[in-house]
């Protein structure tokens, strides 16, 4: 027994090490600041959705609120298969927005991934240079398009990987998402600046159309659900990590909802877990192994502290040390992506372990379901 607890505490501590050293790595991400830059780059606007009809009156006006010229770039929206209203709402808008090139096509599923059938079937109608990808329940900054062109203009790059953040309400399974989100766009930054790159989020994410036709799209992976971002990333880094770049630029950030209930965010953790037993990166790999055995060592711990094997007193300083270690990357996460003040901090952090490793073990049983349908 002292042994196997021996061995738990070594799995924390190397969970502590890859922590500190992605604060490191965020912290030599230099932050891009927009100053202004003639509009040049050209932009297709790429925006897969699926029963939006809630959240695409928002998007809409967002992207109508965009300040950069509407010749420069153009919006193709797919939709997979939505029996709610959320046509009708697109077709109001365009027909009200004359002025936009907007364009509405409908998803032709070809794999078991809805969303990289839809970027797939927007590509070959994609008439500029880049393409910009979003989600429909998402708000998209004015200058979003302009940092872009600004960073694009000024660096040799054919993809690049953008900040996103919640916008949450006073509740706590919000604020648990939103320090469990900050972790993540930490550690994404973080592997940037260590040159370890293997996370983005498709809320935000840009890439040439000609790199995406070097890279041979999503073949490879197109049988795994989700990953339309992750996967791309990962390709594209390990064959031209030069054309990668991160761009930290608060300009650039994207706003989108988080999940409403304890069920919905569990399977959409679910969702983003399943893909990392696929993921291209060893680094990647190593990190996942790492948070889940350092998160899977304190309920074993836990447990053997209920039996009577473990002192309550190691087992909490054994929390605290692990709190103040994830704090360093959330502190540098919040003040980059959100300045805001940390809610439920603590018991967030009780609670995180328990969440994460049933999300890791669930996900290997390979299905859940999402937006209204049941995936692997």
């Amino acid at each position: 027994m002292e042994v196997l607890i021996f061995v738990l505490y070594i799995y924390l501590a190397l969970y502590g090490v890859f922590i500190v050293w992605l604060a490191f790595g965020f912290l030599k991400v230099k932050t891009w600041h927009f100053k202004g830059s003639k509009p040049e780059t050209t932009f297709s606007i790429v925006i897969p959705f699926r029963n939006e009809s809630e959240n695409l009156p928002q998007l809409l006006e967002s992207l109508k609120n965009l300040d950069y010229p509407k010749e420069l770039f153009e919006i193709i929206l797919i939709d997979d298969d939505s029996d709610d209203d959320s046509q009708n709402i697109v077709y109001k808008w365009r027909m009200a927005n004359g002025e936009f090139h907007a364009t509405l096509i409908e998803n032709l599923r070809i794999s078991n991934s809805p969303k990289k059938d839809a970027i797939s079937r927007a590509v070959p109608i994609v008439v500029n240079e880049w393409i910009v990808t979003t989600d429909a329940d998402c708000l998209l900054p004015s200058t979003w398009l302009g940092t872009l062109n600004h960073y694009i203009k000024n660096h040799e790059v054919s993809m690049i990987a953008g900040p996103v953040i919640y916008k949450t309400k006073f509740s706590m399974v919000q604020h648990f998402q939103q320090m469990d989100f900050l972790s993540l766009q930490g550690g994404t930054i973080g592997s940037f600046g260590i040159g370890k790159g293997f996370m983005c989020n498709g809320a935000n994410f840009a890439y040439t159309k000609k790199f995406f036709a070097d890279l041979s799209g999503f073949s490879g992976n197109d049988k795994i659900a989700s990953g339309d971002d992750v996967f791309l990333l990962q390709k594209a880094i390990s064959l031209h990590p030069e054309k990668v770049h991160y761009l930290k630029s608060r300009e650039s950030i994207v706003a989108t909802k988080p999940a409403k209930s304890w069920f919905e965010l569990f399977y959409q953790r679910v969702r983003w877990a399943s893909k990392s037993i696929s993921y291209q990166s060893e680094f990647g790999e190593l990190l996942a192994l790492i948070v889940f055995l350092g998160n899977l060592s304190l309920v074993l711990l836990c447990v053997f502290a209920a039996f009577g094997q473990l002192d309550y007193r190691i087992l909490a300083g054994l929390f605290v040390g692990k709190f103040a270690v994830d704090y360093i990357l959330l502190f540098l996460a919040n003040g980059f992506l959100r300045k805001g003040t940390f809610i439920f901090p603590i018991i967030s952090s009780l609670f995180y372990p328990f969440f994460s490793v049933a999300v890791a073990l669930y996900s290997f049983y390979g299905k859940y379901e999402w937006k209204g349908r049941k995936l692997r």
